[in-house]
């Protein structure tokens, strides 16, 4: 059974800091890229950044300089630092693996940056 969990969420002030982990389990991970999309309310999913297998990143322009992806095989976990929080980066945030035609998602964990 393929699970993606996503924790670290949470409530953070402008110009803070959080970082998300994804812990995955019932796939190759290392075979696996791995993005962090987000969801604000009535707005599209979004890509935030993802990292590929021989870990390469891409990033939303967003936030380029702000935020890194980052991965760990060894522990089937990819993260997603996130400094110099606005308040325009509330959102649910979604862990995703993709592999060829196969493509999983987490549950979401919710980042709010207010004061």
């Amino acid at each position: 059974q393929v699970q993606l969990v996503e924790s670290g969420g949470g409530l953070a002030q402008p110009g803070g800091s959080l970082r998300l982990s994804c812990a995955a389990s019932g796939i190759p991970f290392r075979l696996y890229a791995m993005g962090w999309y987000r969801q604000a309310p009535g707005k599209r999913r979004e890509l935030v950044a993802e990292i590929a297998s021989d870990g390469s990143t891409n990033y939303a322009d967003s936030v380029k300089g702000r935020f890194t992806i980052s991965r760990d095989n060894a522990k089937n976990t990819v993260y997603l630092q996130m400094n110099s929080l606005k308040p325009e980066d509330t959102a649910v945030y979604y862990c995703n693996g993709k592999f060829s035609f196969l493509d999983h998602w987490g549950q979401g964990t919710q980042v709010t940056v207010s004061s």
